[in-house]
Order: C-alpha cells, then structure tokens, then sequence
C-alpha cells in the first residue's frame, strides 16, 4: 500500500485525534469491514486498529495502539513454542520493503487462547521510505476445522476403500482360483472321457469291424448280404474316425505324449486344411528355453485354439500370421489376421465369454492376453486383429 503520508488511523471517533472529513471516513471505511486490519511502525507498535480486529483479539481497540503487536498477539506458536521476532514474517517483510501473506499460522487473544488466522502484510511508504506495515487478518479456525473433518473424512475413506480393495482382490483371487479349479477340472474330466472313449467305444467299433470283416469273408457268395456288409464296414470306419475326432478335441493326446509346441503345430495344421486360409507360420524355439508342461501347457494351448477359431468365426480374414516364440523368460504367442478387426466394445462385452476365459486363464499363471489392431493394417483399410498371449514361466523342461 503506497500513501502519499502515513495517517495513524484510529478504531473508532472516540479515539480520533482531530483531523478531518477524510480521516473520519478512513474510519468508518476501516470499521465497515469484517476482517481485521491494524498499523505498525518499523518498531512493530500499533498505530491502528479496526473494531473487528480489536474484537477478533479480544481488546479494546484502546489497550492495543502504542503496543507490540508480535509480542501482543504473535508471541508464540500454535504448540506453544516461543515464536522469536526476528522470524516474524510480517516485521521480517515489510523491513525488506516486502509484502507476505501466510496462512498457517496462529494470533493470540487477550485470554490466552489462540485462533487460527490468515493475514497479509503490506508495506507503507512515505516519501520513498517505508514507514511502517498495514496487516489485514482474518479468524479461519472454522475453515480450518472443515479442512481437517475433510482430511480426516478423505483419509477414513482411503482406510475405507483400502479395505474393500483387499475384500474385492480377494475375492477376485477366490474368483480366479476357482475359475482355474474349474478350467483343471474340466480338462481332467476331458481327458477321463477321452480315455473311456477310447478305451471302450473304440474297442467296441474295432470289435465290430473284425466281426463284420469275418461275416463278409463267410457271406461273400451271398452278393445282397455282402454288400450290406460292405456297407456296414464303411459305417464303422466312419465312426472310428468320428470317435478319433471326439476323443482329439477333447483332449489332443499329443500334447500330452509329445509336449506343448508339438501340439500348437499340430493345431496349425489342423486350423490351415479346415480354414483353407494362407497361413505365414513362424516357430522360435530357443534351445535354452523351457517348454511349459501340465496345467500351464493346457492353458497355453486352450487359449491358442481360441485364438484361432476366433479367426475362423469372426475374423472374415483373407490371410493369417501365427507366432510362437518361446524364450528362457516366456512364451509368447501371436494370432495377427487382416479381417474386419475387433471393436473394444465387443472385446469388453458381458457376453464375450471366449475373451473373458482366455484372459483368466492367463491371468492365472501370470501372463496377459492382449487385442489391438493389426501391426501392419490390409490394403483394403479393414482394421485386422492382432491377438498376443505372453506367459512368463520359471520351472518346466528344457526342449529335447
């Protein structure tokens, strides 16, 4: 504040020493506000004071001019620590030709008790000198009081939200664990199916062929009763290979005689004759590596063949590019097509079960199953699909 002349203006007529129309309207400009306001002189007495100021300090706006106002109201910390002049921000600024403004600190009142305030300090100059400081100060108790039932609310509900966080991580865990108890128990009752597929159909349907081979040898002169048995013979190789089907999707016994990339070769295969897609095929194997077994090869493998019978159903693809490359860090597997793509909408669906279970399933052992668009996107602008599965694994057997 920059005043032509410093005029010590007083907190009420009462107290105005004789001036004139404009110092008496200072004064009722000064006691018209409700935040506290008051002089000092570069030794840091009162020169004046507003009533609101005099009343938030609990004094009569006589028992404050002439006095000390850091040792009168600013004395001490709010822990009660003795707060030295010199670090008085308010004489430190004004002395320096500086303004301030603080707001973390308290003023004392006249019965000993404290307030927290906000106050702003500005200097006064007179003919280029500074004379002294106008402070303006206001009681933020009730501020800071909501300031602190908002931390305290905000740090109640971090315990809060911290709290359901770990009930809803566990019960997550429980939810994977139990999808994954699912997934292994489907995949033994596969195999258990398989097994007895295998075991007594195939052993009925072998049986019956010999059979049916031993009447038409005895029946060959008979030529309407051989060729019934003819017939009846193309009929069971039919269903062999039925049986042989069923038994290979419900448990591929390659992968389990002959281990994991094997059987995603074999998948490729069997995914390029149905589809009659141009397959571009790359296996990096390192030697060092090692190849997943047991419940993780499953996963690995079941997500695979998701990949690709989604290209199958969805994809309207003209061309595929399959990945696998298995380091001594992971496995990492990728299904790329130039189709029509997949919309985020669609891959984060309720109802897309497939994407939702090859995402689980790898979530399981620690791995991620990502969907983007293609890397590089078809002639035709269609988007393409780009599906990476990555496993990180630590235990399993080196290639042989």
């Amino acid at each position: 504040m920059h005043t032509d002349s410093f005029l010590p203006v007083p907190a009420s007529a009462a107290l105005a020493p004789p001036g004139g129309l404009l110092r008496d309207k200072l004064a009722l400009l000064l006691d018209s506000t409700g935040e506290g306001i008051y002089g000092i002189d570069l030794e840091g007495r009162c020169t004046f004071i507003n009533r609101a100021g005099a009343a938030m300090l609990g004094y009569a706006p006589a028992e404050v001019l002439g006095r000390n106002m850091h040792e009168l109201v600013h004395h001490s910390h709010e822990d009660g620590g003795h707060y030295a002049e010199a670090d008085c921000p308010i004489l430190k600024a004004f002395r320096k030709g500086e303004s301030c403004r603080v707001d973390q600190e308290v003023f004392w009142r006249a019965d000993g008790s404290c307030f927290a305030t906000e106050y702003s300090s500005y200097q006064i100059v007179d003919a280029g000198q500074v004379r002294g400081a106008v402070i303006a100060f206001s009681d933020i108790s009730k501020r800071r009081q909501a300031e602190e039932q908002l931390q305290r609310a905000k740090a109640e509900l971090e315990v809060r939200v911290a709290e359901r966080t770990r009930e809803l991580s566990a019960a997550l865990r429980q939810v994977r664990q139990l999808s994954a108890h699912a997934h292994s128990v489907r995949e033994d009752e596969r195999t258990r199916i398989a097994r007895e597929i295998h075991d007594e159909l195939g052993s009925l349907l072998v049986a019956l062929k010999l059979d049916v081979n031993w009447m038409a040898k005895r029946v060959a002169h008979l030529d309407p009763v051989a060729r019934k048995c003819e017939a009846m013979s193309r009929l069971i190789e039919t269903a062999v290979d039925n049986v042989g089907r069923i038994i290979t999707d419900l448990r591929p016994s390659i992968l389990d005689h002959q281990g994991l990339i094997a059987a995603l070769e074999w998948q490729v295969q069997e995914f390029s004759e149905a589809t009659e897609l141009p397959c571009e095929v790359e296996f990096d194997i390192a030697p060092e590596a090692f190849v997943p077994d047991g419940a993780k090869a499953t996963a690995a493998f079941r997500i695979f063949q998701e990949m690709l019978s989604n290209v199958a159903r969805h994809a309207q693809a003209t061309q595929v590019r399959i990945a696998v490359h298995l380091t001594p860090a992971e496995l990492r597997m990728e299904v790329e097509d130039d189709g029509v793509g997949t919309p985020r909408a669609a891959q984060e669906a309720a109802t897309s079960y497939g994407v939702m279970g090859m995402r689980e399933r790898a979530l399981h052992f620690g791995g991620a199953l990502s969907i983007a668009g293609a890397r590089h996107a078809p002639a035709d602008g269609r988007p393409g699909t780009l599906v990476c599965l990555r496993l990180p694994h630590h235990t399993g057997r080196t290639l042989t």
